[in-house]
């Protein structure tokens, strides 16, 4: 059960602030949605999405490449990892796109500096104090605006001027009703209080008796964030941080499991946002990728580009892959040693969300990402 006895203890923290784990949840005036899921840790896209049709594939991957091969083929070139069963089924329903060899404007292989990049969209890691999330919540209608965030802090993603606050379950025992009754009494004629009050009461109404467990939970983190996304008074914009990515070693069980939540997580998705997946587009994203060949401990090392995901039944122009692909031949790859990018981060994201939410992509573009030219 999502906890009163935190909801009460985080009210008084005040600030608009309700501490949690590890969602992020924004929303503003529209019957759209948008839901961000960062795979912290630098997914392999060349796994999640894999070359097959590249005569260099098999060679650079040696055993992990025939995992790859088990999936299901998208095209003459790319075939999607084994564990992405309902990504597969949206794809050929149109309900979902693949970029591949893309990246920010990184290119370093730190995950703290490459996930802010990611998040700000700066020039340079921690140049930029707001997220492009939170930038793109002023483009959204305004009035009944409401943000909220299921995680540990606001993610640079969702900082900004554009208020986010934050919520989390807890273990701790439920607050009796006469203790909830005399707080509300106590914060009554509290200007401050008084709203954060009944924000906490209103968000665990929506989260109702979904437990996420410890966060892992494809299925039971897709139920709380459909709960916190349904009706009128629900969130519209949602961020959603992943880990187990970093697979130094032992990659192909470790990214089967992750990979396996996060269809969880999609499918759930789709069949408790009930109607209102038709207006929802789902972005899964990375900091960057991993090497091409694979290391001495059966797994993949930091790289540069990757693989990124759109799912979504307003997702526009699905059922396709978009990659300028630039080959994983010896001279092709970036330093020698990575996939070379040949796409940028924030044009898919202009691309798809400008198409999402009827804004003019250069204006989109301007606002959200004002320093990527």
């Amino acid at each position: 059960m999502i906890n009163r006895r935190k909801l009460i203890l985080s009210g008084l923290a005040g600030a608009g602030t309700l501490l949690a784990p590890r969602i992020a949840f924004a929303a503003a005036e529209t019957d759209r949605r948008f839901i961000f899921i960062i795979q912290r840790g630098a997914a392999d896209g060349l796994a999640i999405l894999a070359p097959t049709g590249d005569p260099a594939f098999a060679a650079a991957r040696g055993d992990l490449a025939a995992n790859a091969a088990s999936g299901a083929k998208l095209d003459s070139l790319f075939t999607l990892h084994p564990a992405l069963a309902t990504g597969a089924e949206l794809f050929r329903n149109k309900q979902a796109l693949f970029a591949h060899a893309i990246a920010s404007g990184y290119r370093e292989r730190s995950h703290f500096d490459g996930q802010n990049m990611l998040e700000t969209a700066g020039t340079r890691p921690y140049a930029r104090d707001d997220g492009w999330i939170n930038r793109l919540l002023a483009l959204l209608p305004k009035g009944e605006s409401k943000a909220l965030a299921l995680a540990t802090a606001i993610p640079p993603a969702l900082r900004g001027p554009v208020t986010v606050s934050s919520y989390a379950p807890s273990r701790l025992p439920d607050a009796d009703s006469a203790l909830l009754e005399r707080v509300a009494m106590l914060y009554a004629e509290d200007a401050q209080l008084a709203p954060l009050w009944s924000s906490a009461v209103q968000t665990e109404a929506m989260a109702g008796a979904v437990d996420p467990g410890n966060g892992r939970g494809g299925t039971a983190t897709g139920k709380l964030i459909a709960s916190l996304m349904a009706g009128a008074d629900g969130a519209r914009v949602a961020m959603v941080e992943t880990t187990g990515w970093d697979t130094h070693i032992n990659q192909e069980g470790r990214l089967g499991n992750v990979l396996k939540g996060i269809d969880e997580m999609i499918a759930t998705l789709r069949s408790d946002l009930g109607p209102a997946w038709s207006k929802t587009v789902i972005l899964v994203a990375t900091e960057f990728g991993r090497t091409v060949h694979v290391n001495g401990t059966r797994g993949t090392d930091h790289g540069t580009a990757s693989a990124a995901m759109l799912f979504g039944g307003s997702l526009a122009k699905g059922g396709r892959i978009n990659a300028d692909w630039p080959g994983l031949a010896a001279g092709q790859l970036y330093e020698s040693r990575d996939l070379k990018p040949t796409m940028r981060f924030e044009a898919l994201v202009t691309e798809a969300l400008s198409a999402h939410y009827g804004i003019e992509p250069e204006r989109f573009r301007r606002t959200v990402f004002p320093d990527y030219a």
